[in-house]
């Protein structure tokens, strides 16, 4: 999973600025889609941006043209200094071998708490010591399958290669449903696209990333899911 690259571009953390995103990557906005009672379900795409070639994408939250740049980070003194882990996702993992036909991976330093591992009744951890039952086992997957921040993963034995989604090398502004209405999410970035860090450190290329876009992150340039507690607090004041 580690030794794939992007074969069109890349995505470059500008220092305390935008993320200057080369090579022609597709730029689009997806929507959760969610149950009745608010547990999202899939993702939904809505809209193909047009872009030019580099193109650059907010990085502080404040840009009045999102999830394109307006060089508001200038005015407001934004501040991006990155403190991600730069180890792999095989460093961190941890292992549940207690499944039938799966083992489930983990690295929850980047979950953002999307809400995709579980639902009103369970979750992938419950989950995995009822994998005797195939549908319990191809459920886990679909739920895996859709995180967007790749906190988890799978393979079918403790020997095997991860199995990892078949997803778009693509860039997406994302739309969170919540309680309080629809909310900015994080930009999604699929397909083993190459980040540079601003400040050259290592980082992995992975199939499934989430960049922080609010400016709010205590793990930039990923996403920790701080834009959801920001946004659903001034929502409910607004409703006050």
């Amino acid at each position: 999973m580690t030794d794939k690259k992007s074969n069109k571009g890349r995505i470059i953390v500008r220092r305390n600025g935008p993320y200057q995103v080369e090579g022609a990557i597709p730029l689009v906005r997806k929507t959760q889609v969610v149950s009745e009672f608010g547990e999202p379900l899939n993702w939904k795409k809505e809209t193909v941006f047009n872009t030019e070639d580099p193109y650059f994408l907010c990085r502080c939250g404040h840009s009045s043209n999102k999830p394109f740049c307006d060089g508001t980070h200038r005015s407001i003194g934004f501040e991006g200094t990155e403190s991600a882990d730069t180890n792999t996702f095989a460093d961190r993992q941890k292992i549940d071998e207690r499944g039938n036909g799966i083992v489930v991976k983990s690295d929850h330093s980047l979950c953002m708490n999307s809400g995709f591992c579980g639902n009103r009744n369970t979750n992938i951890r419950k989950m995995v010591s009822q994998t005797d039952e195939p549908a319990v086992r191809a459920e886990i997957m679909a739920m895996i399958d859709r995180c967007p921040s790749g906190t988890y993963t799978y393979a079918l034995n403790k020997d095997e290669e991860d199995i990892e989604a078949d997803l778009p090398e693509q860039i997406a502004q994302t739309v969170e449903i919540t309680a309080e209405g629809p909310i900015e999410g994080p930009l999604w970035v699929t397909g083993y696209i190459e980040v540079e860090r601003a400040d050259q450190q290592p980082f992995e290329i992975r199939n499934r990333v989430t960049l922080c876009n609010c400016g709010e992150s205590g793990c930039k340039p990923l996403c920790d899911g701080t834009h959801r507690k920001v946004q659903q607090e001034k929502l409910r004041d607004e409703k006050a």
